[in-house]
């Protein structure tokens, strides 16, 4: 049996440490570069992006015979990179597009809600719409139902999850955690790791919120009453009352994968039962609705697919010639 020497071991040893310190530079080097993609201002976001790649070369070419000095370089760097990104800071004042204008805010006197900036817009296209924002009074003593809504727009795994709270005079109101975009800015999924957008909760009409999802966008909603105790329900619609006053007091960012509109509810969840289980399909939110049927969160006398079907609602409401009892029609077989 060959015995490997001490000499051969260090050898081992710097060519794994070399390996490591290069993977480490390429990393750093790859997320800085789409970091300042996406937050350098534009008259310097590719002179720092190609800095980034220079001084990465620099470290990775002296670390064979500097390695000291290649660290160094790249602890620099990294310090300085820091400083910049926590630098970024989120803000409730920009110039921000029409339809998160305005989060909702809520002033509670026992159980008489105001929620304030209700949209309820009204969608002839995504583009042509007319702007309204309303002050809604709500009873929380005549909350009566609470329903969760996936819309799948292209890829069945990725959804948009809203919580609808339904009260016994027949109004709904549903809230929406969603990327607040500026004025000419588009979603981008990459860009909600990079500080890209801010967050905010927008409570509309189910006529504004979901009509423009299933009608105007023709996305692909279905709509899963759940099953909750009324205690549970009244505390879920209060979570999400602080977490409005929250974010107008605090701003926060979108994240893709922390701070989304799935993970929203799941937290708000958690604040109501600690003990409710993470899992990833509350990631990957167009499998949320298997999540919920295993806990019991959704009916379940019948097969998960059968569920499903009949979650579905854009075909009625596609089929509503207006937008008048919208909430009447999406709920009719």
């Amino acid at each position: 049996m060959a015995i490997i020497s001490t000499a051969a071991k260090r050898r081992i040893l710097a060519l794994i440490a070399r390996f490591a310190f290069r993977l480490a530079v390429v990393a750093f080097a790859g997320w800085f570069a789409l970091a300042a993609f996406y937050q350098a201002p534009s008259a310097w976001k590719w002179p720092t992006i190609a800095a980034s790649f220079l001084v990465g070369l620099m470290a990775i070419l002296i670390v064979r015979r500097r390695p000291l000095l290649a660290g160094a370089l790249l602890l620099a760097a990294m310090l300085a990179v820091s400083y910049w990104w926590n630098s970024i800071k989120p803000s409730n004042d920009r110039e921000w597009a029409a339809d998160v204008a305005h989060g909702v805010t809520a002033t509670i006197t026992g159980d008489q809600i105001t929620l304030h900036n209700v949209r309820n817009f009204q969608w002839r296209t995504t583009e042509d719409f007319d702007p309204i924002w309303q002050t809604g009074q709500y009873d929380l003593a005549s909350l009566q139902s609470v329903d969760l809504l996936n819309s799948v727009w292209s890829n069945p795994a990725i959804a948009h999850t809203l919580i609808s709270f339904g009260f016994a005079d027949g109004r709904h109101v549903v809230f929406s955690a969603e990327i607040r975009k500026e004025q000419g800015e588009a979603f981008s999924e990459i860009g909600g790791f990079f500080k890209e957008f801010e967050l905010v909760l927008i409570a509309a009409e189910e006529s504004d919120i979901v009509r423009l999802r299933t009608n105007t966008r023709r996305e692909s909603v279905s709509l899963y009453p759940l099953r909750l105790s009324p205690q549970i329900a009244r505390a879920l619609f209060l979570s999400y009352l602080e977490k409005a006053n929250a974010l107008a007091a605090q701003p926060e960012f979108y994240q893709t994968i922390t701070a989304n509109c799935t993970t929203i509810v799941f937290k708000l969840a958690r604040l109501i039962d600690p003990g409710i289980p993470l899992d990833w399909r509350i990631i990957i939110s167009g499998y949320l609705p298997d999540y919920l049927y295993d806990h019991g969160l959704i009916r379940t006398d019948l097969p998960l697919d059968q569920v499903r079907k009949q979650a579905e609602i854009s075909s009625r409401a596609q089929a509503a010639p207006t937008p008048n009892d919208y909430s009447r029609a999406i709920r009719t077989p």
